[in-house]
């Protein structure tokens, strides 16, 4: 038998950040998929965590474990898949560590993903928007804060942990204004600012204070903003703004529905979704393609450049009451 103990640590502390490369958001989901894997295997075979083993972990417990995860933790489908991945990615790593457990690793890599529905992105209006900007008052730290967080998670179209991860010197005001991301998969993009942006940020900076913490947006103890941080905030907002914009009640708002809102605007303004890319900073146009479905413009103009066939010209009379009644009876 295997501990696993000592090839987890080391797929977690030396595979993914240094030889992958892996952001620490990335280490930190797969982190997170152990652990309730770990609290999982345990339970079902009376185990403490620290005494498993990588023979435990083979197919019908990972498998039981995607199940628990869908059916009593509510997680969608897709989560269900990425914590799989993180399992596969695993089990990749431990094929040349244990070469015993090779036919164990094997039946758990040829586990499928789930398939799922193609659903329509979830994104805002730009008064939706409006609604959730007006509500941080301006008069107050936590306000200015707020709003300026809000503002450049939508205007710049950033992922939660690209926006609490923004530091200080990434913020350029001259000569034009702008921001340097460090995205997905260690790519870097400069984003140009708008007018009302740089105001918000001129507004936060103004109050922020001196503080160790070299980030952009901190919590009340001069501390870095962290991703759950900025969510409560978000939702706190939504709630405040649907009272005085109803279609908010009817839509689950998450910080990447901020970035779904951003991209479909860029679409509509320019037509163009290889601009819509560059400003996420996707890796490939592909990717991007999602936003196409949700954006009817280019759909009306294939329409109005087509001829559709005619239609032959008619009313509809309907029979008489007496006759349908007579033919009704016969």
């Amino acid at each position: 038998m295997t501990s696993i103990a000592p090839h987890i640590t080391a797929f977690l502390q030396q595979r993914l950040p240094l030889e992958r490369g892996a952001s620490p958001y990335t280490c930190d989901s797969y982190a997170d998929t152990f652990r309730l894997l770990f609290v999982f295997a345990g339970e079902r075979l009376g185990l403490s965590p620290s005494a498993l083993h990588l023979e435990h972990i083979d197919a019908p417990l990972v498998l039981a474990f995607l199940e628990h995860i869908e059916t009593h933790r509510g997680n969608r489908i897709s989560t269900r898949n990425v914590r799989l991945a993180a399992i596969k990615s695993f089990m990749r790593f431990a094929e040349y560590r244990v070469p015993s457990a090779l036919d164990q690793i094997h039946h758990v890599l040829a586990i499928p993903v789930k398939r799922t529905d193609s659903q329509l992105v979830p994104y805002l209006t730009i008064e939706e928007m409006q609604a959730i900007l007006d509500v941080p008052d301006p008069t107050t730290r936590e306000g200015c804060r707020d709003r300026a967080m809000l503002y450049v998670g939508f205007a710049a179209g950033l992922r939660v942990s690209e926006l609490v991860g923004l530091r200080i010197h990434e913020l350029t005001f001259h000569p034009t204004a702008s921001i340097l991301v460090r995205g997905k998969g260690r790519r870097e993009r400069a984003l140009p600012l708008w007018t009302e942006t740089v105001s918000a940020l001129r507004a936060w900076l103004a109050v922020r204070g001196a503080a160790q913490a070299t980030e952009l947006f901190l919590n009340n103890k001069g501390e870095p903003l962290s991703r759950w941080g900025f969510q409560y905030i978000l939702r706190k907002h939504v709630e405040a703004a649907a009272q005085h914009c109803p279609s908010l009640r009817n839509k689950r708002i998450s910080p990447h529905v901020l970035r779904h809102s951003c991209a479909v605007t860029i679409l509509q303004a320019t037509q163009d979704i290889r601009k819509v890319s560059l400003w996420l900073g996707h890796a490939s146009v592909q990717t991007t393609e999602i936003y196409t479905r949700v954006d009817p413009s280019e759909k009306i103009e294939a329409i109005n450049k087509i001829t559709p066939p005619s239609l032959r010209k008619g009313r509809f009379r309907p029979p008489d009451r007496l006759m349908a009644a007579l033919k009704a009876s016969t």
